[in-house]
């Protein structure tokens, strides 16, 4: 697959080899994953990257969310495909089954014309500040893809925005631009809101 990476191996985003590597979010890396988290003020004002596993607001704290984070990762319920430069921390694509990531974005309309599950969801990306630019996002895509393959593959969905028309804020992209999965394989399936479609495409296991 073009722009696998785990552990250490280069990443490539589209033909040109960068030296991003990709490494799965688990207690070795998770140092460096909150480095990059509070480098960052808890990422959207404190989510740590718990917005799709459950619903923010109502008295939740950044302390609880990174708390909750930690133990997800202790108990392997929250993957991210996590890119580094170095050993830093640059950015990171988080992946997981519905069952863990059941608060995705345009849920209303997305349940109504639901007719099956994926086995795997694609929710969020996130590139530190400096890091912006330099295919951190493709690089972490590609890694989600190649974890998903080592996990059993299936079916993948995501939910990315389509910005054909109009400029976006790369930090309001938040669920993926369209192209980065346009460019490994995605199909658009349906809209769920003017600019976000649901997108999946099959992942061969490993």
């Amino acid at each position: 697959m073009s722009g696998d990476t785990l552990r250490g191996r280069p990443a490539y985003c589209g033909v040109v080899q960068t030296p991003l590597v990709v490494r799965p979010l688990d207690a070795e890396t998770w140092p460096a994953f909150a480095a990059l988290v509070e480098a960052n003020n808890g990422v959207w004002g404190g989510c740590w990257c718990m917005g799709f596993h459950v619903k923010l607001g109502k008295g939740r704290t950044a302390e609880q969310n990174r708390n909750d984070k930690e133990q997800r990762v202790r108990e392997g319920t929250t993957h991210n495909a996590l890119v580094f430069d170095g050993e830093q921390c640059v950015g990171w694509c988080q992946f997981g089954a519905p069952q863990d990531l059941p608060e995705i974005k345009s849920k209303r309309l997305y349940d109504k014309g639901l007719t099956t599950l994926p086995d795997w969801r694609i929710t969020c990306f996130f590139t530190g500040k400096g890091h912006r630019g330099r295919g951190v996002a493709a690089a972490a895509l590609a890694g989600a893809l190649d974890q998903i393959a080592q996990r059993g593959g299936g079916i993948v969905e995501g939910y990315p925005e389509e910005t054909d028309d109009r400029k976006v804020a790369g930090s309001f992209l938040h669920t993926g631009p369209m192209g980065a999965f346009e460019r490994l394989g995605f199909t658009r399936t349906r809209p769920i809101s003017p600019h976000r479609w649901v997108v999946t495409r099959t992942v061969a296991p490993a």
